[in-house]
């Protein structure tokens, strides 16, 4: 029988992992601290194109008006005279994004592990896309957009702006397409349907995307069409997740030799 010491040094690290929560828990903040901070990274030091970006959102303006649904401006003008409704979106914009991610990553990743590794897969899978379009393909928000009135209600009444100096090795300011602000809490609402019965969660966190949808457009950070390509490419990486789950996962744990361990150890009959 081959023992532990006899295995490559990866597949050893592997099974030591997971015949110890300890450190398999550790291990998994870091890496997906570290997965995180390079997405922001990397996202922050793509070049700023603007004559580039600004014409992407020009065309994204006339794509939305030949198909007839440019209401961006007449949905923020909606809210612009109610400050607590501003307020109302800039938070949603703002703590249901990353801050909730970590929320619900925790209480998945504690009581609900399948759950949470399909989400996470899925949200750092599309993250992977997403850079890659906003390096090929970057795009204006419509808050940067001169002469066509939107207005950067996180700026105007929070004083927060993603221009600050000390915002600029984390942040592309041309990264409208896709909106993974939408994208994520789709996934964020995925995961949590998938972890619980309790029909009044269900509800609240079908609500989630949508006012993610509202946030984007009333704080003037994304178009609809930004949110229409945010959740094709999570949904991407949802695919991308469960595949993982099919098989992926399969073959690491025939790699490391947990499937034959857990095989030998089962009594007859069980699964």
């Amino acid at each position: 029988m081959q023992t532990a010491w006899s295995l490559p040094p990866p597949r050893r690290f592997a099974r030591f992992l997971a015949q110890h929560r300890v450190f398999r828990d550790f291990f998994e903040l870091i890496l997906v601290g570290i997965a995180f901070l390079l997405y922001f990274v990397v996202r922050g030091s793509v070049v700023d194109r603007t004559g580039e970006a600004v014409h992407r959102a020009v065309r994204i303006i006339d794509f939305e008006q030949n198909w007839g649904f440019f209401w961006e401006l007449e949905l923020q003008a909606l809210i612009m005279g109610s400050r607590a409704l501003i307020q109302l979106f800039n938070a949603i914009y703002f703590w249901l994004d990353f801050p909730l991610i970590v929320v619900v990553g925790l209480w998945l990743y504690f009581w609900h592990r399948h759950q949470y590794t399909i989400t996470r897969d899925a949200i750092l899978s599309s993250g992977a896309i997403a850079l890659v379009i906003y390096h090929l393909f970057p795009v204006a928000p419509p808050r940067l957009l001169p002469g066509f009135g939107f207005v950067d209600t996180l700026e105007v009444f929070n004083n927060l702006s993603y221009q600050a100096q000390q915002n600029q090795p984390f942040v592309n300011p041309y990264a409208a397409v896709p909106s993974l602000h939408v994208g994520w809490a789709l996934l964020i609402t995925i995961g949590i349907i998938g972890a619980t019965r309790v029909k009044p969660i269900w509800f609240l966190a079908a609500l989630l995307p949508m006012a993610q949808a509202a946030a984007i457009i009333f704080t003037a950070n994304h178009f609809i069409f930004d949110a229409i390509i945010g959740v094709v490419v999570s949904l991407m990486g949802l695919v991308i997740a469960i595949m993982l789950q099919r098989f992926g996962y399969a073959f690491v744990r025939r790699w490391v030799g947990l499937g034959q361990e857990a095989a030998v150890r089962a009594p007859a009959g069980t699964t």
